[in-house]
């Protein structure tokens, strides 16, 4: 009797790794592809929001500290204004890293087959 569960049991988990090695691609570029983009969306989201991107372009003509005067409103404009440029600039950092990310993972599959054919020849 052993004999026989060992078999059956050997054969489903065969089977079952065959399905999961042939099921692979379909989720990787399916399921897969959608969960890296909505992590990407949320990790783009989150650093927007901690850049504070867009408190920064609301209050770019608002003076700092109340200061109401001409030189006050200046100062506060181009200091606001040397902020939104560095903070944008962090913030295309951070998108052309997630779109590498998002490169990376659609060319993995086909470069890791491509190496594991390669080592054949």
């Amino acid at each position: 009797m052993p004999t026989n569960s060992f078999i059956f049991y050997s054969l489903k988990i065969l089977a079952e790794l065959v399905r999961d090695v042939l099921y692979f691609p379909c989720w990787w570029y399916s399921r897969g592809l959608v969960n890296l983009l909505l992590g990407v969306k949320d990790f783009l989201v989150n650093k927007q929001k901690s850049l504070a991107l867009i408190v920064w372009l609301k209050n770019i003509m608002r003076p700092m500290y109340a200061q109401d005067d001409l030189a006050g409103t200046l100062i506060s404009f181009f200091v606001r204004l040397v902020q939104i440029i560095f903070r944008s600039a962090l913030l295309l950092f951070w998108l052309v890293l997630a779109v590498l990310a998002v490169a990376a993972w659609l060319l993995l599959p086909p470069l890791v087959i491509y190496e594991i054919i390669f080592q054949f020849i």
